[in-house]
């Protein structure tokens, strides 16, 4: 068993990496910069949290100590942690070079480096961050998230609507299946390999509107399905089907499963 750092550990994606690592026997440390109380949701039991901010490097070497690997799941989605994402990873991975770390896994996006958009530049520069660094790396992009479109089409839904993208299809993977190809990349050896980018997609392509159809089916909403234009970076990038691998389908949980199991939640 090895010993894991997530950093991000407290975010959705790093939840999940968190909750994983521990059940498969791993020692896992947490970095985050407000880790929550015992009990809490954001908190798995088993896993050591620390406080540590990747910003200043404030804690870094405590919560990297003994760690095989660093599984980086930290986001930056507006503002100065937007401004300051590719920074905050390089401070990480200095720090996890001078702990001795082996290895450190990113979590990124599909086609990040072919997009305009901010919060897209900033996860191709950290890419790039990676790519430069001194320790064996693994950089895993993945479509979107099933959450993704589940959180558009209920934002849509309070004003009575279902947006659709005109001319949009996704490839959405569950988020469980994502993070497990992430952690087994960031737990294999490269085999003298220093640096590698993985691409991983969902099990099936659909046009917007039919999985629009399908989370208003699951949550029972009485928005009706608008189709919407989407100027600029993101129109783009969708529009170009630059959010698809159709050659990288993996695990089994479509959308319908995945809002089958989170019905609750919806």
């Amino acid at each position: 068993m090895s010993r894991i750092c997530v950093a991000g550990g407290t975010g959705q994606v790093g939840r999940e990496v968190v909750r994983q690592a521990v059940a498969a026997g791993h020692t896992v440390a947490v970095v985050s910069r407000n880790p929550q109380p015992a009990g809490t949701p954001e908190v798995e039991g088993g896993a050591e949290y620390f406080q540590a901010d990747v910003t200043t490097g404030v804690g870094l070497a405590a919560a990297l100590a003994g760690a095989d690997v660093v599984i980086d799941c930290l986001e930056g989605r507006s503002g100065r942690a937007l401004k300051n994402f590719a920074d905050g990873g390089a401070r990480l991975l200095v720090a996890a070079q001078d702990a001795g770390v082996a290895r450190a896994a990113l979590l990124s996006i599909i086609n990040c480096d072919r997009s305009s958009l901010g919060y897209y530049k900033s996860k191709a520069a950290k890419e790039h961050v990676y790519e430069l660094c001194g320790l064996e790396t693994t950089v895993l992009r993945a479509t979107q998230f099933h959450s993704l479109l589940a959180t558009i089409f209920a934002a849509g839904s309070k004003l009575r609507i279902i947006p659709v993208i005109g001319g949009a299809r996704f490839q959405p993977i569950a988020p469980s299946e994502a993070v497990a190809a992430l952690l087994a990349a960031a737990l294999d050896a490269q085999s003298g390999r220093r640096h590698r980018v993985l691409t991983i997609g969902g099990p099936e392509i659909a046009g917007m509107a039919e999985l629009a159809r399908e989370w208003k089916q699951a949550s029972g909403s009485r928005g009706r399905l608008v189709r919407l234009p989407l100027p600029g970076a993101m129109g783009r990038y969708l529009r170009a089907g630059l959010n698809l691998v159709p050659e990288e389908r993996h695990g089994t949980e479509t959308f319908a499963g995945w809002l089958a199991k989170s019905a609750d939640s919806l």
